[in-house]
């Protein structure tokens, strides 16, 4: 049960995390005109992106219908066993991939790496200022990386992985926007009252203690003095 609850708030805090709440704010990729892709259409270091409704997946085509995608999972941790961990990834492992911030760079066929989602090729070529490296040096870099790697939701995720691989230079877009909406919510001067109603309301319903009144203090000051 405890795992259940534990599970369902990670789901929360893991989709908000990776952050289409600024799916709101405007982006140059939502301009462009993509197409589906399908697996005859596909060519060897393709960067495929996967939209998801709260967040989006990103991988390397490998050829031969495989692709090469980073992904957090517990799994590797707990066992050697590689047909339990070529299995596909469950939510709960995921999650849990992420508290522990543990991940791997695995290959999946095509139709589990979209999961029924549609596929875009190489949308990111139009906003990286970086030219991408040939086809063959992109799907060779994302084969090298293939195993367990280190996680984390902000400084090295899917995206990190195919910018190093298709650009050389590992960084995400997604981290970037997010960062820029935490910064806006920092500097407008109405978060500073909120945190401090927010905090009275706390303290009415719990009480005056350390717990209630010093965040209620340093919050909206700290605040107040980033903005």
């Amino acid at each position: 049960m405890m795992l259940d609850s534990l599970t369902y708030l990670l789901e929360r805090v893991f989709l908000l995390a990776h952050f289409n709440i600024f799916s709101l704010i405007p982006s140059e990729k939502e301009t462009l005109k993509c197409c589906e892709a399908s697996p005859r259409v596909l060519q060897r270091g393709d960067l495929l992106e996967v939209p998801r409704t709260l967040f989006t997946h990103f991988g390397i085509y490998l050829g031969d219908n495989k692709v090469a995608h980073l992904i957090p999972d517990i799994m590797p941790v707990l066992t050697g066993d590689k047909s339990q961990i070529q299995k596909m990834v469950t939510n709960k492992r995921l999650l849990l991939g992420v508290l522990c911030k543990k991940a791997t760079v695995r290959v999946d066929s095509v139709e589990d790496f979209a999961y029924g989602s549609p596929i875009l090729i190489n949308v990111m070529d139009h906003t990286m200022k970086e030219r991408p490296l040939p086809n063959e040096e992109v799907a060779s870099r994302a084969e090298m990386l293939i195993d367990k790697v280190p996680y984390s939701l902000l400084w090295n995720n899917c995206e990190h992985f195919v910018t190093y691989c298709r650009y050389g230079s590992a960084v995400s877009l997604q981290t970037q926007k997010f960062l820029e909406f935490l910064k806006s919510i920092i500097r407008d001067q109405r978060s500073v009252l909120f945190s401090v109603c927010l905090g009275l309301v706390f303290i009415g319903c719990v009480g005056i203690a350390p717990a209630t009144t010093l965040p209620t203090i340093l919050i909206p000051f700290t605040l107040w003095m980033a903005s």
